[in-house]
């Protein structure tokens, strides 16, 4: 045994994850990038254009994994940066409660939730950022849809493992379902 005690979080090595992956649900956050105006009411969603491991395209959220030793609102913080650059000025809420939380099974129709790799529990929440985002890491492009574009059949069936369905939640939990 070692007297050094490792005191800094990080990723698994690959065979590592994969035996946790199969062992016990994994930790998540994902975010759902808000523009607002200045009362505070949402005026566009963005949505990361990426290309999956099979090759297709597709529209996702920002979502990464919560390392171990790190706090949810680092996490959160984290992925933004990856995912939308680090001048995206994200406003992370004062009150860490999320919107909603998502369970991804490895078995399709437990939940609208789909991650073929894992079980999955996912904290989510909307982020307004206000600042210059420019995709970075895997995504291809970051566009920005009004509520009512981002609700649409055409946007949701872009989006994979039930996303789109999250996205849904979102939008209502932030008043712009009608």
């Amino acid at each position: 045994m070692s007297d050094v005690t490792e005191t800094t979080p990080g990723w698994l090595a690959p065979d590592e994850l994969e035996l946790a992956r199969a062992r016990m649900p994994i930790l998540y956050v994902e975010a759902v990038p808000v523009r607002v105006d200045d009362s505070g009411e949402v005026t566009h969603i963005g949505l990361l254009l990426r290309i999956g491991p099979d090759g297709t395209v597709s529209r996702t959220l920002v979502s990464g994994r919560v390392l171990h030793h790190e706090r949810v609102r680092d996490a959160l913080l984290r992925h933004l940066e990856k995912d939308l650059g680090p001048v995206a000025l994200p406003r992370v809420p004062a009150s860490l409660q999320p919107f909603t939380v998502a369970e991804y099974f490895p078995t399709q129709g437990i939940t609208p939730f789909h991650d073929p790799r894992q079980h999955a529990v996912s904290l989510a929440y909307i982020v307004p950022v206000s600042g210059d985002c420019r995709p970075r890491q895997d995504a291809l492009d970051l566009v920005w849809f009004s509520p009512q574009e981002a609700s649409s059949a055409l946007v949701q069936q872009d989006m994979p493992g039930g996303q789109g369905v999250l996205l849904k939640q979102a939008l209502a939990h932030a008043g712009c379902l009608s």
